[in-house]
């Protein structure tokens, strides 16, 4: 991994989108900080480092098409599918959404999603894994072989665990305590 550009992209976490306060979580647990991603993940430079150092992730994991629920995984599918075609790498993305559309196709998967492809599910940051379990129960019912979950943040609160039950390997680029201790020694 490029530690250059994961040194960078520590730094714009902490700059952009730390918060050191009592928060509930989407999960619905309390935690004493939060990480909002999609801040960074809408800055040029931000998403650059991170679709550079989670393509690597995703072509470690040998998986030719990416996506999970929709909004936070989005803007990381994008920022992942650019450092493909600057790679020259195959991969293909989507997104879930929560229920099905009520007009047009109905679709509750989006995007460039193709059955029978290994897949990964991903998030910018996961907690007890939640929406991303909800994403991966879709896309295994529309018949992608997912193998599996990559994370921008693990804030390491059970959410790999939850993945390694379902058969999935679990990548990140940063835990939780890894952000929390570098904006503290910041201060």
């Amino acid at each position: 991994m490029n530690n250059e550009y994961r040194d960078e992209l520590l730094e714009t976490l902490i700059r952009e989108c730390y918060v050191e306060r009592e928060v509930t979580l989407s999960s619905g647990k309390k935690s004493d900080f939060y990480l909002d991603c999609r801040r960074a993940m809408f800055l040029p430079r931000a998403a650059f480092l991170a679709g550079e150092l989670m393509l690597e992730l995703a072509t470690g994991a040998a998986v030719e098409q990416i996506g999970g629920m929709a909004a936070g995984a989005i803007p990381v599918t994008d920022a992942i599918l650019a450092a493909a075609y600057r790679h020259d790498v195959t991969m293909r993305g989507f997104f879930v959404r929560k229920e099905a559309k009520g007009h047009g196709m109905g679709q509750r998967i989006e995007g460039a999603f193709k059955p029978g492809l290994k897949t990964a599910v991903l998030d910018d940051t996961i907690t007890t894994g939640g929406s991303t379990l909800d994403a991966l129960k879709a896309v295994r019912e529309a018949g992608a072989i997912v193998t599996a979950a990559i994370f921008l943040v693990d804030r390491g609160e059970g959410g790999a665990e939850a993945f390694a039950r379902e058969g999935l390997t679990t990548k990140s680029i940063f835990t939780g305590n890894e952000l929390r201790a570098a904006a503290r020694a910041r201060r």
